[in-house]
């Protein structure tokens, strides 16, 4: 009973119930609308399902020895690591073979590849600067004329990827590292009269991907913001 109860009581929960009191009371189609919003985009049960269709594009694979691996930088300073390329870089030193190359696209190498070295690790590593975004970085990668085997990014970028991959005609498999975005969420039996506020932070990045590679497609005939840096 706790668990069934106790969800209700959240202020967001408390929102979803003011709402349908207000569809009831005042019985305005537009209130409806913003109801069926709500509840969908924050319904567990909904989410989740949408979680597991979007993990088929995140994969994991052995890495063999002598290929090469590219890890698309995730930000950061000259002096600092964000949290997301550690766990890339996590995620790649645990896959990596006694033998291989690792090719690094980031505008500051340094703390990138000391993080990968420290990991004590026997590698042929390279690092540029591929660009401010994913479509510069893929573009960096045709102008030199680069074909990595493996492609490692978050798994929540991994479908713009993978689109990415074989608009280049590149043969590279996408491997991701795990992040809480795809984690699924407890449902117990209040799932379904309950919403989340993980899935609607879930939702907004799921839609700024595809919102991306939208603007990316529908622009690239006549914008160059997507073009590799010249230097």
């Amino acid at each position: 009973m706790k668990d069934l109860l106790e969800p209700l009581l959240f202020p967001h929960n408390l929102l979803l119930l003011g709402l349908l009191a207000a569809c009831i009371g005042y019985r305005k189609k537009g209130l409806w609308l913003l109801l069926a919003f709500y509840y969908l985009a924050g319904n567990t049960w909904l989410a989740n399902q949408v979680r597991h269709w979007y993990s088929g594009y995140v994969a994991t694979y052995a890495i063999t020895a002598d290929s090469t691996t590219l890890l698309l930088g995730c930000g950061g300073s000259a002096s600092t690591l964000p949290a997301c390329a550690k766990a890339r870089i996590d995620t790649l030193a645990g896959l990596l073979p006694e033998r291989a190359s690792v090719l690094i696209s980031t505008a500051h190498c340094q703390p990138y590849v000391e993080y990968l070295l420290s990991q004590q690790r026997q590698l042929a590593v390279d690092c540029f600067n591929g660009g401010d975004n994913t479509y510069q970085e893929f573009n960096s990668i045709s102008a030199r004329g680069l074909k990595p085997d493996y492609i490692l990014t978050s798994d929540f970028h991994a479908w713009r990827v993978s689109q990415l991959v074989k608009q280049h005609g590149l043969s590279s498999r996408v491997i991701a590292s795990s992040s809480q975005t795809l984690r699924p969420v407890n449902c117990s039996y209040n799932c379904f009269i309950t919403v989340n506020l993980s899935n609607f932070d879930f939702y907004s990045k799921l839609t700024a991907e595809f919102s991306s590679y939208a603007v990316y497609r529908l622009t690239t005939g006549w914008t160059d913001w997507y073009q590799a840096p010249t230097n």
